[in-house]
């Protein structure tokens, strides 16, 4: 088994250690991330530069680009041979309801999902979290899982696990994804020099957090597992938009 594992939080960030360290011993890992926090960067490739791969000291790639940039570089001219699974992670918060849509770590999992290769994205729903020793086994397991059985076409699931410890988890529910009210506004500041600047505000409230939906089952103390797809195609506006076509 041949496992890429990259993130979001940069080849530093200590989720991702514990996901290399969780699925060592599953298969030959890989660990190509960006050089730096590229949180929300969402699917963006870099375009207008070429990308540097260089090498830690202990052994983790790094590339001065996005989360997708990682994983597109390593299939397509690291590797002379498919991964059988991509693997993104341990992000250090949640990426539940609208959030997957900005999310590097879940795009991570969608470049590999989008080049034939079986993907999950693991993230610990608490930014303020400092143990990924729970996360961490529950994305062994989860991995441990697929190996013993595998989908028969490639996958992308999205995973969320709340922020206890092991013997707390109450269990994994397969869930949809949630929706939040609109983002707090944007906030105004001012640089040395006087200029207005502004940064994005933090995400809304759920708005749908009802049950079967991620959020309630992170807030139940469960982890949840959300199938995910790339057709963004709104098949149920087909023959509304073909009539006004038609005017």
């Amino acid at each position: 088994m041949r496992i890429l594992l990259s993130n979001d939080d940069g080849y530093f960030a200590p989720g991702l250690a514990a996901l290399a360290d969780a699925l060592h011993d599953l298969g030959d890992t890989t660990v190509v991330a960006p050089e730096r926090d590229r949180s929300g960067a969402s699917n963006s490739l870099t375009l207008d530069r070429p990308l540097a791969l260089r090498q830690a000291a202990n052994g983790f790639h790094f590339v001065n680009g996005t989360p997708t940039d990682c994983v597109h570089l390593a299939v397509t001219g690291m590797f002379d041979h498919l991964p059988d699974m991509v693997v993104s992670g341990i992000n250090h918060g949640a990426n539940m309801g609208d959030d997957t849509i900005y999310s590097g770590t879940v795009a991570a999992a969608t470049e590999g999902f989008l080049l034939g290769v079986p993907a999950i994205a693991f993230s610990l729903a608490s930014k303020s979290a400092t143990d990924f020793t729970a996360a961490a086994k529950v994305a062994h397991d989860l991995v441990a899982r697929f190996i013993r059985d595998p989908f028969r076409e490639p996958v992308l699931l999205n995973v969320n696990i709340p922020d206890c410890s092991t013997g707390d988890i109450r269990g994994v529910r397969l869930t949809r994804l949630g929706k939040r009210h609109k983002a707090e506004p944007v906030i105004r500041g001012t640089t040395p020099r006087g200029e207005t600047v502004y940064w994005i505000g933090p995400a809304g409230q759920a708005a749908d957090a009802g049950e079967g939906t991620d959020f309630q089952a992170v807030k139940d103390g469960y982890v949840s597992v959300t199938p995910l797809r790339v057709d963004l195609t709104h098949n149920g506006q087909i023959n509304a938009v073909a009539e006004w076509l038609e005017v």
